[in-house]
């Protein structure tokens, strides 16, 4: 019988073949689910400011006088802190370049503060230092390397806004009558940089909690005026609208909620569709409580947001919303242009987003 084996064989191999297709056509591959891959930071600062500027190179920022940076996707993180700051928290970062890039620090008076470095961060230059006592800065944002805008809590009644167009060696504060009066109690959060956005050449939006009402200021100059809308989000001592993303110059999402209370997901985001003149509840599945922070992936109404209970993403433009875990975060940036992403939170803690996100049917 040896002459029956190579026919045996060949029946074996088409009928095993056979199983192999029938399986991969049995559905098309599912996508691997969207999560935070961790990254080592070589730090144990508590991370609130973050900026992606490419695939490749990314700034962080946090307690202790804390920045960091990679240069290779998060493969490795340098940490360090700038001499004499250790005493400062820096809320806020924004990355220009591998080399250039500016910290803001949050506190009270002299506490507030830019630096600015060219060198990747071997030498740092104090470039503001706020004079007012009741000054207290809460996050910037940046148009181009050298245009600029940084606000600040209300200062007589009205927040303090400043801006740039030199890349920092000169701030101007502009005039207090360009800017709509401040509610009793209003504030805004610098719990993760993101509470001021730019878009375009020209336009900036904020957003506020503290008082009754969380409102978001805009202009469409650079900061030079303002215009204020209020929205339906609640607001109080520690709730409102803590951070805020746009697509494009007339859609935008906000997030926020009470940070004491930050498993309740009752109305913690927001949508606009003109600009930011009117903000809306989406009516759909929220956020699974206070997010701090909100970012769009390029190129489709995907969002993610991050909080201190876990993150969530939307797939359809910020009405509906899927957790993806429920590890602590504080911040979120995405770089331009790209789908690389990163989020930072306490403790040093670093994670690069991974996986795809889809429409659920």
């Amino acid at each position: 019988m040896p002459a029956s084996r190579p026919i045996l064989q060949l029946v074996i191999a088409a009928l095993a073949a056979g199983a192999c297709v029938a399986r991969m056509g049995s559905g098309i591959p599912r996508p691997v689910p969207a999560a935070w891959a961790p990254q080592s930071s070589g730090t144990s600062a508590s991370l609130r400011g973050l900026s992606a500027v490419s695939r490749s190179v990314v700034w962080a920022s946090g307690s202790g006088g804390a920045y960091l940076r990679t240069v290779d996707g998060g493969s490795t993180w340098r940490a360090d802190t700038i001499p004499g700051a250790t005493h400062l928290d820096f809320r806020d970062v924004q990355g220009i370049s591998a080399n250039t890039a500016y910290l803001l620090s949050a506190g009270e008076g002299p506490l507030s503060r830019i630096y600015k470095t060219n060198d990747g961060g071997r030498s740092w230059n104090l470039q503001f230092l706020n004079e007012h006592p009741r000054g207290f800065f809460d996050g910037m944002a940046f148009w181009d390397a050298d245009n600029g805008i940084a606000f600040s809590d209300p200062v007589d009644g009205r927040f303090l806004v400043i801006t740039t167009s030199d890349g920092g060696m000169s701030w101007r504060p502009v005039a207090p009558e360009s800017i709509p009066p401040a509610l009793p109690g209003e504030a805004a959060f610098a719990a993760s940089g993101t509470g001021i956005v730019v878009q375009g050449q020209n336009n900036v939006w904020f957003g506020t909690g503290g008082g009754a009402v969380a409102r978001v200021f805009r202009s469409s100059d650079r900061g030079r005026t303002w215009t204020v809308a209020s929205t339906p989000m609640p607001a109080g001592n520690s709730a409102g609208i803590f951070s805020l993303a746009f697509r494009d110059e007339r859609n935008g999402v906000a997030v926020g909620g009470d940070y004491l209370k930050p498993g309740d997901a009752r109305n913690n985001v927001l949508v606009t569709r003109d600009g930011g003149q009117t903000w809306g509840l989406p009516g759909g599945t929220p956020p699974a409580g206070y997010r701090s922070a909100v970012a769009y992936l390029p190129g489709a109404p995907t969002l993610i947001a991050v909080g201190t209970t876990g993150s969530d993403y939307s797939a359809d433009g910020g009405v509906n919303w899927v957790r993806m875990d429920s590890v602590a975060y504080n911040s979120v940036s995405v770089a331009p242009g790209s789908g690389a992403g990163w989020a930072v939170g306490p403790r040093g803690r670093i994670g690069r987003f991974t996986g795809t996100i889809t429409a659920r049917r």
